[in-house]
């Protein structure tokens, strides 16, 4: 078996480092050129990121370093979403993961992190993840951590072995190791607080229901399971179908619910709802609310895994519950999956493959089995199966070569104990020591008891950085985390972050023309400033001596073309003005419009407004096809209506390519209709999420936004600071780092009660001239 892969480029311990100057010395001394030498081949990354193709899933993220880090030669696939050219000669791979910031936190300090946004080809919007480190190192990763000087974490993959100490268990330190009443098992308050449970008062469960039930619960209180399912509005996660048992796993409701906004994605392949199942039901979520108030009594436990979600989708609040996927603990704070706990505890296969969506009543009746199992056998009984469970992680490596599941069939917990199953999906960081690479993580934070990071205030950004510029050149496969420090991640700041973001492009998509004549032609102004692109709104301004309008477009490009060729111009008889609106927070937009169309995301492509709505994709690629390098054409569509918005964007192979389209589409007519064009401001992966933003209806943080903007203003300064310092340590990092090194830049996303914020991803492989080759 092969030790490791043969990564060219590879400093060996004990050898002097060669800086990069050197470096390319020494390989056109080779004769290699200026370059690469004659032996190494440049490594490339190529990826089609525009609309819908840029929204990458976490299994999606989790195919490209699979690939990245090991390669044809041990059975890893090319990742579904982008290509690697040349895998065999890279020469690392380094993921740095901004913890707990988002998408929201890139394009809120856009500005501040000059270096970030020039330095990477390639972004993409990154989905969410309720638990990211599990996410990115894998279900079966037992990172353990080292003793490193100046207090920074770093932790190794190394295989899990067998504890015979009971009281070193997790569930036992936090259980004690009698039986107890199931009293002894709900959340607390502060426990429901720090996993995003909807509590009476809280910030963001406004016009959230109680179920009125009191926390006079007792050990013979009541067991309820509950389970939902959701799917994605344009509101967010809403609840398409509730299930309720009782403690004797008799179905007591199992309803369809009718979203109130306009569904995006019915995500039929985990929840198993369609659009026509949906066509015919009439219950709203308001029904299924008075329904659960009639139905639980005032002492009742609601029992489900990872309730939090379905608590919040519901929109309710229950104070006595207990959680399966916090019950169920095993060591380093891992959370299994309600699948795996009901296949190893209680021998039932839930959630089978062959199934459309997951059963939420089989989901419910299994989360509450569980519990009902761990209360009856205790704490004791619940460690010696986890721990004899983690023993399967030692298997994992001859599991994933020899492709050998084991999936014994009807056992139960006394079988369990004798022959454990394997985890559902061996761990990424197993893989990697399979190949002899021993990865190298590093950050300040480690894994507390829930599986989440943990912060160690200790450790400044400074000292991982200086630990990396260390370490990194002697590992194949590095994970570096840097943070803001929990004091600027606080749930209530993204939600005033949003608001802000969400204002502030308003306001760039907004702008005011005129003045008009009395009794102007409202249509002819709308059609004129139409051919600049999408129209969201328009209305009349009558505050003024003579009237305005006030035009609100759909993309950043149609309201700066807007701005830049109207501006001026003889609309409806008038000789009008064309402005933004002045307020403080646009008083850099000039330079954010700017900074944006020189976004080297937006190298080679060109917006093009003016197309006639019957116009299909196919007459579009006919008529462009005579533009020279023409790579992609990208047909923005209504999210809610699926029509494509009179406009599209072009990308070109060649920078110089797009300029040259520029100056021939000036003056096209296609269809009788006359197009305007103009370099792209929105980088391709933004466009649902733009979309999403100009719908809304502005209730996100909203009472956030007045109560704490004092609050928020102060910690902008420091957080714009601190952002340019980050910025600048990854700028050196990645400076650091070798030719034809893959660096993936990953500001992961949050989900809170305040609502989910997707995150967001940069890549590129590092060329001889320090920047990402594509």
């Amino acid at each position: 078996m092969a030790k490791g892969l043969c990564l060219n480029g590879r400093k060996r311990p004990g050898e002097a480092e060669e800086g990069p100057r050197a470096a390319r010395k020494r390989r056109k001394a080779d004769g290699g050129g200026p370059g690469l030498g004659p032996e190494e081949k440049s490594c490339h990354l190529s990826a089609a990121l525009l609309g819908e193709d840029s929204e990458i899933s976490q299994d999606q993220l989790y195919e490209l370093l699979k690939y990245a880090a090991l390669g044809k030669c041990h059975n890893a696939a090319q990742p579904s979403w982008c290509h690697i050219y040349h895998q065999s000669h890279l020469a690392g791979v380094v993921v740095v993961v901004l913890h707990e910031m988002s998408q929201l936190h890139f394009y809120r300090f856009y500005l501040q992190f000059k270096h970030l946004r020039k330095m990477f080809r390639h972004r993409f919007t990154l989905a969410p993840s309720t638990n990211f480190p599990v996410s990115l190192y894998g279900e079966g990763a037992n990172l353990k951590p080292q003793n490193t000087p100046q207090g920074v974490t770093s932790t190794s993959s190394e295989c899990i072995t067998k504890s015979s100490d009971l009281q070193c268990d997790p569930i036992i330190q936090r259980y004690g190791d009698k039986k107890q009443g199931l009293t002894s098992y709900t959340l607390t308050l502060k426990e429901q607080k720090e996993n995003d449970y909807p509590i009476e008062g809280s910030p963001g469960c406004q016009g959230y229901i109680s179920t009125e039930c009191d926390q006079q619960r007792t050990d013979s209180s009541p067991l309820f399971g509950l389970d939902c399912e959701m799917c994605l509005t344009a509101k967010g996660n809403e609840v398409t179908r509730v299930s309720l048992v009782d403690a004797r796993g008799q179905c007591l409701l199992n309803e369809l619910v009718k979203p109130e906004s306009t569904v995006l994605n019915y995500r039929t392949r985990f929840s198993g709802i369609t659009r026509k199942m949906l066509l015919p039901v009439k219950t709203r979520l308001s029904d299924i609310q008075t329904r659960l108030k009639k139905m639980l009594p005032h002492d009742a436990v609601l029992v489900g895994h990872s309730l939090n979600s379905d608590l919040q989708a519901l929109e309710m609040i229950h104070p006595s519950v207990i959680d399966t996927s916090l019950l169920f603990a095993r060591n380093e704070g891992r959370r299994f999956k309600l699948k795996f706990l009901a296949k190893a505890v209680l021998g039932k296969e839930i959630q089978c493959e062959q199934k459309l969506g997951h059963d939420p009543t089989e989901d419910a009746r299994a989360a509450l089995e569980l519990a009902q199992f761990f209360i009856e056998q205790g704490p004791t009984k619940v460690a010696e199966l986890n721990l004899e469970m983690l023993l399967t992680a030692d298997k994992l490596a001859e599991v994933s070569q020899n492709k050998a599941v084991l999936q014994p069939q009807g056992c139960g917990f006394q079988e369990q104990l004798n022959e454990p199953p394997p985890l559902s999906k061996p761990c990424f960081l197993d893989c990697l020591q399979v190949t002899g690479q021993k990865p190298l993580l590093l950050g300040r934070q480690g894994l507390d008891s829930s599986g989440l990071c943990q912060s160690n205030l200790s450790t400044s950004n400074k000292q991982i950085l200086q630990r990396a510029l260390e370490d990194v050149p002697l590992s194949k496969f590095s994970i570096i985390q840097f943070s803001l420090g929990p004091e600027y991640l606080a749930s209530h700041l993204h939600a005033g972050l949003y608001e802000k973001v969400r204002s502030k492009l308003t306001d760039m998509l907004t702008i005011y023309a005129g003045p008009f004549e009395e009794n102007f032609c409202v249509k002819s102004v709308k059609k004129e400033f139409g051919r600049c692109g999408p129209i969201q709104s328009l209305t009349v301004v009558t505050e003024t001596f003579q009237p305005y309008v006030c035009i609100q477009y759909e993309v950043l490009e149609a309201a700066q073309l807007a701005v830049e060729s109207l501006n001026g111009a003889e609309v409806a008889g008038s000789c009008i003005k064309v402005q933004r609106p002045v307020t403080a927070a646009m008083l850099d937009c000039n330079v954010l419009i700017k900074e944006l169309e020189l976004d080297v995301e937006n190298e080679g492509v060109i917006y093009v407004a003016g197309l006639k709505k019957s116009l299909t994709e196919t007459d579009l690629q006919e008529e462009f096809s005579q533009l020279k390098d023409l790579e992609t054409l990208f047909l923005p569509k209504d999210l809610q209506s699926g029509k494509h918005r009179s406009c599209c964007f072009l990308k070109f192979q060649k920078t110089q390519s797009a300029v040259d389209a520029l100056e021939a589409i000036k003056g096209w007519t296609m269809k009788g209709s006359k197009l305007r064009s103009r370099n792209a401001l929105a980088p391709g992966h933004l466009w649902r999420w733009i979309w999403q933003m100009n719908h809304s209806n502005g209730k996100q943080g909203k009472h956030l936004f007045y109560e704490k903007m004092e609050q928020l203003s102060d910690c902008e300064q420091d957080l714009r600071k601190k952002v340019k310092k980050l910025d600048h340590h990854i700028k050196k990092l990645y400076r650091s780092l070798q030719t034809n090194t893959l660096c993936v830049v990953l500001f992961p996303g949050v989900n809170s009660t305040h609502g989910s914020q997707s995150g967001l991803g940069l890549m590129g492989i590092k060329d001889d001239e320090g920047r990402s080759a594509c």
